[in-house]
């Protein structure tokens, strides 16, 4: 998409919804939550998060968000089943209410990160035993591992803490047949994800899964799967040789946002945090966007309306709202 459309619509982003009557609302880091009797309803907004905070609203990142999502949760239905019931709307996403495992799931294939939680942050400090896994000695920022690794983190606290098997079971978070199967089937989605980014020029990180328990008690993936927020993405053609020359490698994700927070501020402790620069936020939508046409091959559309107005026609239209 043309940066020039992304700057005309710096303004029209989605920071909150109020709708009435719509059921007990909930507000996350990115999405609000709509909790009905038998149904939850998702709407994911521009808001930019990171460290725990909310850092800028950025134009189609919640449209970006949603679709890929919507996208990935249609294309893993045989792996294991999803909670999705609707998408009415570019930003909505409706689904079945589950009950959730307070922890989330992250599969990692590279040795990186920049928050506190990550396994690079870690190992920098001397641990080799992260979250249950054996790291080995000797290993450089970004090398990939030799198999992937699951390592768990709390979903309900402030501030998010690693777990390994061992503390999930004994805080009672999950069983040990319930924590053995989700743990197969996340590493199985991961390694269907990487497969389906590697065919399209893009390197799939590390990401978070969340699951939960239907009605009838079936183990289901929920949330969002495979998205920039909840993803590490990289561009594969040049990983090999940035790294042979000691660079970073290219990113197509919010980690280049992350870096000028702590380039500029201290983003866990300070009480404000400066302004993300206009270029910056132009520049990771865009890239939202590109990751959108990678990853599915179709060309991201929109609506040149207010999100917030749209969203209301199209809520009302699937009899959502009145």
């Amino acid at each position: 998409m043309d940066k020039q459309i992304i700057e005309k619509n710096i303004y029209n982003v989605l920071t909150e919804t109020n709708f009435k009557g719509f059921g007990e609302k909930k507000l996350g880091k990115v999405r609000d939550t709509y909790y009905q009797d038998d149904k939850i309803i998702l709407i994911t907004t521009d808001r930019q998060s990171a460290f725990d905070r909310i850092l800028a609203s950025i134009p189609f990142k919640g449209q970006v968000l949603n679709q890929i999502s919507a996208w990935w949760f249609e294309h893993t239905r045989d792996i294991i089943p999803n909670f999705v019931l609707e998408i009415p709307d570019p930003n909505v996403v409706v689904g079945k209410k589950c009950a959730v495992f307070p922890m989330e799931i992250i599969v990692r294939g590279y040795l990186t990160g920049s928050t506190d939680t990550s396994v690079w942050m870690n190992y920098q400090k001397g641990v080799r035993d992260f979250c249950g896994n054996k790291l080995s000695e000797g290993m450089v920022k970004n090398q990939k591992f030799n198999t992937p690794i699951v390592t768990p983190t709390t979903k309900f606290e402030k501030h998010d803490r690693n777990l390994s098997k061992n503390e999930i079971l004994a805080e009672h978070f999950a069983t040990v047949a319930e924590f053995d199967y989700i743990s197969a089937k996340a590493l199985e989605l991961f390694a269907y994800g990487q497969k389906v980014a590697a065919s399209h020029g893009l390197i799939l990180v590390d990401t978070k899964y969340e699951f939960g328990k239907d009605a009838q008690g079936h183990i289901t993936l929920i949330d969002e799967i495979h998205t920039p927020d909840s993803s590490r993405y990289w561009l594969r053609d040049t990983y090999a040789e940035r790294i042979s020359e000691g660079k970073e490698p290219d990113n197509i994700d919010k980690e280049f946002l992350r870096l000028w927070f702590k380039d500029h501020c201290d983003p866990y402790h300070d009480e404000e945090l400066p302004e993300a620069p206009r270029d910056l936020i132009v520049e990771l939508s865009s890239r939202y966007i590109k990751l959108y046409e990678m990853i599915t091959g179709q060309q991201f559309l929109f609506e040149d309306k207010v999100i917030s107005k749209r969203i209301e026609e199209n809520l009302k239209k699937h009899g959502y709202l009145v």
